[in-house]
């Protein structure tokens, strides 16, 4: 497990659109997730690494309560499932099984989606607007370990900012996670 940071982020951007499986055997677009929504969350995540592992109860809580708000939630895994055989895609049916995940999980087998945003770790979150746009990109919160002692709750606050029509107000941090596992 190697300690990575996300790079610089791209708020204000239009934000990349994709269309990628997911393993409810459906195929989801960006454009698509954002019709009729006040914005989508998109979560580069995997089913191995530890901060994903230890954020998954916490993503899938915010899903359930923001979807019901008009905010789309989807996971997207681009990890090589060569070299790192956890990630695959039968692994991921799995995992979105176990979790009971309420939002649709992607492959990126190509890495196409991970390269257009320039994410770099899992889990690493891009808030899309509903124009298409970027308005954060980040952590989910300031304790990965404990839920119970998060005191900075980044990506719910994003969330209400841009429900409520307003900027966001915290400054986004950068995400934190396990490297991206890049193809050879």
């Amino acid at each position: 497990m190697a300690l990575t940071y996300s790079k610089e982020n791209l708020i204000g951007t239009k934000a990349p659109d994709f269309n990628l499986p997911g393993v409810d055997g459906k195929h989801y677009s960006l454009k698509g997730l954002l019709h009729n929504q006040h914005g989508v969350v998109v979560m580069f995540i995997c089913n191995h690494c530890p901060y994903v592992v230890a954020h998954q109860d916490r993503l899938i809580a915010l899903a359930h309560t923001y979807q019901k708000n008009g905010f789309q939630f989807v996971g997207i895994n681009s990890n090589d499932e060569t070299n790192y055989p956890d990630d695959s895609f039968d692994n991921m049916v799995k995992v979105a099984k176990q979790k009971d995940y309420p939002f649709p999980y992607l492959r990126d087998k190509d890495q196409t989606a991970a390269k257009a945003y320039d994410a770099v770790c899992t889990p690493e979150i891009y808030l899309v607007d509903y124009e298409g746009k970027i308005r954060y990109h980040g952590g989910i919160d300031d304790n990965w370990k404990e839920p119970d002692k998060a005191t900075k709750h980044y990506l719910k606050n994003a969330i209400e900012d841009i429900h409520a029509g307003r900027p966001v107000k915290e400054p986004t941090p950068h995400a934190m996670g396990c490297s991206i596992k890049w193809a050879a």
